[in-house]
């Protein structure tokens, strides 16, 4: 189903209003129809669509606009660890988010420069010139903990300022399998080998169109040699004596605690 993006739905669901990562609530809950009328009025709005069939309206506010009033904005990972008991409303505002990034970075044809438009049947783009089709793309990732014992692998990421201890990571290569793409993850950052690679679970995580497959596996054979181009350090940990980890609301997170 096309989105719809030329008229105002009031009779929807929900109402996903965001501030670049940042999603805004009422009394801790989405938006009323009042708030996201307000912001359309006020044209604060740099793009906004309908989703008929996910039951949503998706609004992306002005960088630096002001929190509408009688709200608050909270980080979009916050929102879903807050909301983890209703993976329906996790969905929504991933795709929400999701494909505001796709409308904002999908604006004009590679092959011919011309502006694209909405496809009227799709959820895609279509370019006013050549009708060639753009669809969202999502990048998968993988994130991996690594056991050996009763010890985990957290490593410092080189593109990290916050002194966080994370899981390995990294993209799907062309041509790989996700099995194949944790072992070359994990070789290529620690220089570790790893076995008995487990699938756990994944997650949206549309910052700006990543799915994170998570996986656990054993430590098999090496001594940690840290990859300086993506890593800072990694080191072995116990879990009662855990460094800086991420928040709540990641996979990351899930992944530590033993929540997948």
């Amino acid at each position: 189903m096309a989105l719809v993006s030329n008229k105002l739905t009031f009779f929807l669901k929900g109402h996903f209003i965001f501030c670049g990562n940042r999603i805004i609530l009422q009394n801790g809950q989405l938006p009323d129809e009042g708030v996201l009328a307000k912001c359309l009025e006020l044209n604060v709005a740099s793009d906004w669509f309908n989703d008929e069939e996910y039951d949503f309206t998706a609004v992306e506010l002005e960088k630096d606009c002001p929190v509408p009033a009688g709200c608050e904005e909270i980080p979009l990972r916050d929102f879903f660890w807050e909301q983890r008991q209703t993976p329906s409303v996790i969905t929504r505002a991933s795709r929400a988010r999701g494909l505001l990034n796709f409308r904002k970075t999908k604006r004009f044809c590679s092959c011919c420069g011309f502006p694209l438009k909405d496809d009227e049947h799709l959820v895609a783009r279509v370019c006013t010139n050549c009708d060639r089709q753009y669809f969202p793309q999502i990048e998968p990732a993988v994130i991996i903990l690594v056991r050996k014992g009763e010890k985990i692998l957290l490593a410092e990421h080189q593109n990290r300022n916050d002194g966080v201890f994370s899981c390995i990571a990294g993209f799907v290569e062309a041509g790989e399998t996700i099995e194949q793409t944790v072992v070359r993850e994990v070789r290529e950052e620690t220089g570790l080998t790893v076995k008995n690679v487990r699938y756990a679970g994944s997650q949206s995580w549309p910052f700006p169109d990543q799915l994170m497959l998570a996986f656990y596996c054993e430590w098999e054979r090496g001594e940690i040699q840290v990859q300086m181009e993506e890593l800072k350090q990694a080191q072995w940990f116990d879990k009662e004596n855990l460094p800086k980890i991420p928040a709540p609301g990641s996979v990351a997170y899930n992944l530590i605690h033993g929540l997948l």
